[in-house]
């Protein structure tokens, strides 16, 4: 088997190299980002990628920057680089130096959502198919030729940001198995890219999580299920903040609430009969199924009414 050093950092990579140990592809080393200060103590805090390689006895390099310098006696020589989720572009001469070139897995079909985010734009569009690609990388971000892609229906319209990733890891890593014996062998021809159908994703921010309630219902409910895991959708009550984890678009007014139909953007609506927590958008309502307020626990929305009564006066921000 040809021998393999991989980039990765975040989970997203974990599934490709438990499938490259498993079909027994030499892995001459792993390279992750250095060591992160998180938590309140701000304690440097190991990839997922580096806890995965230790546990392994895989051997790691974590450089602060990437740069041919010292490359060739420090790194492990291999025939093939793969990249997944590394999380910073590879410059093109250590790129090139591999004799099979590198690969990367791409959590999205390629040249649509090029960049850091496209799972989190797959569910921000309502998109009911993505998939993953497997490109050989060059000197522009996603830009490569491409060798093999595999198409993921979405077709649960509760799917939020933690099981699309899995499932793409999963069907990534699947499909680069797939893929590399063919291309090692010179069986695959990598594919240009027509780049005049490329969009591109940015990285996503603690501010991209802020509510704007003037939005209809549905699209509020995307933008909740794309960010409940990072950085989590957020709203204010009372100066407050207030983070929202899960929520249901309401099609339907209530037969017996006809006033709601003249409530603006952000009144909440305590039902106290059914212990739901209601919030009138742009178009439609959105029940609130799990929150946080600042200060307090995670928990349901029965929960959180019961210590926080709810009303007309109540606007959320």
């Amino acid at each position: 088997m040809s021998k393999v050093l991989f980039f990765g950092t975040s989970e997203f990579a974990i599934p490709a190299l438990e499938k490259l140990r498993a079909a027994d592809y030499e892995l001459a080393a792993v390279v992750t980002q250095p060591d992160k200060p998180a938590g309140r103590n701000q304690e440097p805090l190991p990839s997922p990628v580096k806890v995965w390689a230790e546990k392994d006895g895989i051997k790691l390099f974590q450089p602060p920057k990437l740069e041919i310098g010292n490359w060739k006696l420090e790194i492990p020589e291999a025939a093939l680089y793969v990249v997944a989720s590394y999380g910073k572009l590879i410059p093109d001469q250590i790129l090139n130096l591999p004799r099979l070139g590198s690969l990367n897995i791409h959590p999205s079909l390629l040249p649509k959502y090029r960049g850091p985010s496209p799972i989190h734009a797959a569910i921000l569009n309502g998109d009911k198919e993505t998939g993953v690609t497997i490109i050989k990388l060059d000197e522009q971000m996603d830009h490569g030729p491409i060798l093999a892609n595999s198409k993921f229906q979405i077709t649960n319209p509760k799917t939020g940001y933690k099981e699309l990733h899995d499932k793409l890891a999963q069907l990534g890593a699947e499909l680069l198995i797939q893929t590399l014996p063919k291309y090692i062998a010179g069986e695959i021809k990598p594919k240009p890219q027509d780049h005049s159908e490329a969009t591109f994703t940015k990285i996503v921010s603690k501010n991209d999580g802020r509510i704007n309630w003037s939005n209809p219902a549905e699209t509020t409910d995307r933008q909740i299920r794309a960010y409940e895991v990072w950085p989590v959708a957020w709203t204010t009550l009372d100066g407050k903040r207030l983070k929202i984890y899960s929520a249901a678009p309401m099609s339907v007014i209530p037969a017996d609430e006809p006033e709601s139909r003249k409530w603006i953007p952000g009144q909440a609506r305590d039902d106290k009969k059914q212990g739901k927590l209601i919030i009138s958008c742009g178009t439609g309502e959105l029940e609130i199924l799990e929150l946080q307020l600042e200060g307090s626990r995670r928990m349901d929305a029965c929960d959180f009414l019961n210590g926080n009564p709810l009303g007309r006066s109540n606007i959320l921000y």
